[in-house]
């Protein structure tokens, strides 16, 4: 590494953590007062306030970082270009590509680093404060589990299994309800292709009831229908139901492969597998917007500007992401489109910018 390698990497790393520090500082803040009368009403203790906040700094680092890594460049060499110093080392024969190089290679560095931190850290500390909310604070009882990409649920009387809890439909797929008798023998067991929750009970579809008794054969019925005996309403089984956060990369693509075998519908699923992937290189994209922006206001005039215009086109990402990954998810996409084309639309603008820039 050279001396100018590491004075334009000293300034871009002092510059990337000061924002980032400062991102999420305001983040917590306004966080923090959107719930307060949340945890106010469920009488929270201060441990379990500042327990759930820590829980959710790993999510907010790793949703911040490529939003940091292009104001930390837009604001670096805004300053090197206001500074005269990027005129300087062209003037000494040094290209854009090994200018840019320090920035870059740590926007590598930080795609890996956010894989990481969502592969490893961040489901663990997502699931870690959603029980606290919902359990510690807001006294839920903690009824089930998610083992082995099911769900197990304890019901008052029965154990309940589900293949796939759908939360925005309210309905369930792959029921088994096994009921127990007060000496924990099994009386009865129903499986049903789904449950859908109807405003004030489940109804079950496309039944088979087994009933046991003694040492007779089991009576099989079989109904189109059945009024489920489930005393719990949609919003319990968030408590036991993973969402795409809070499981990891190895972990969700395991679970659609056990929605596909079973023949259930994983396109929801298939596209957050596919939006945790191409977010991991938005980090290199940015880093590349936020090099181009300064390099131009010094033709265009303005550091202001060339950083306001950055600012525009990089946040905008967000919104054209979340906007092709809710197609995805609705099926109007195909789950790789919807992820990937604000990744490519924007990267192939940046490369263009990034090639007329250093010519």
């Amino acid at each position: 590494m050279t001396v100018l390698d590491r004075y334009i990497a000293r300034e871009f790393i002092l510059t990337f953590f000061f924002v980032l520090l400062a991102f999420l500082c305001l983040y917590m803040v306004v966080d923090f007062f959107e719930r307060i009368r949340m945890f106010l009403s469920n009488n929270a203790g201060l441990a379990q306030i500042v327990s759930y906040h820590l829980y959710t700094v790993p999510s907010v680092l790793a949703m911040m970082m490529p939003a940091c890594v292009l104001l930390a460049a837009l604001i670096t060499f805004g300053l090197f270009s206001r500074n005269h110093e990027i005129v300087a080392m062209k003037a000494n024969g040094i290209s854009l590509h090994r200018i840019a190089r320090p920035v870059l290679v740590f926007a590598l560095f930080a795609c890996g680093l956010n894989f990481l931190l969502n592969e490893y850290v961040t489901p663990a500390a997502n699931w870690r404060a959603e029980y606290i909310k919902y359990v510690e604070v807001q006294k839920k009882k903690e009824w089930g589990a998610f083992k082995e990409n099911q769900i197990w649920y304890k019901s008052q009387n029965a154990i309940c299994n589900f293949k796939l809890f759908m939360p925005s439909e309210n309905r369930i797929k792959g029921v088994t309800i096994s009921y127990l008798d007060p000496q924990f023998n099994l009386s009865s067991r129903i499986d049903a292709r789904e449950a859908l929750w109807t405003g004030d009970r489940w109804e079950l579809r496309d039944v088979l009831r087994t009933t046991f008794s003694g040492r007779e054969f089991p009576v099989i019925e079989r109904l189109p229908t059945l009024a489920a005996d489930i005393a719990e309403r949609p919003e319990d089984f968030h408590v036991v139901q993973k969402s795409a956060d809070q499981m990891g990369f190895r972990e969700l693509r395991n679970y659609i492969r056990k929605l596909r075998k079973e023949g259930y519908d994983a396109t929801r699923y298939e596209t957050d597998l596919q939006g945790k992937i191409a977010f991991v290189f938005v980090s290199l994209i940015l880093a590349l917007i936020g090099v181009v922006f300064p390099m131009r206001s010094e033709r265009s005039g303005g550091m202001a500007q060339g950083i306001g215009i950055g600012v525009i086109i990089g946040f905008s990402y967000w919104i054209v992401f979340a906007f092709t990954l809710s197609l995805g998810r609705s099926g109007t996409l195909p789950p790789v489109v919807a992820a990937w084309a604000t990744n490519v639309i924007l990267g192939v603008v940046a490369f263009a910018m990034y090639r007329r820039v250093n010519t």
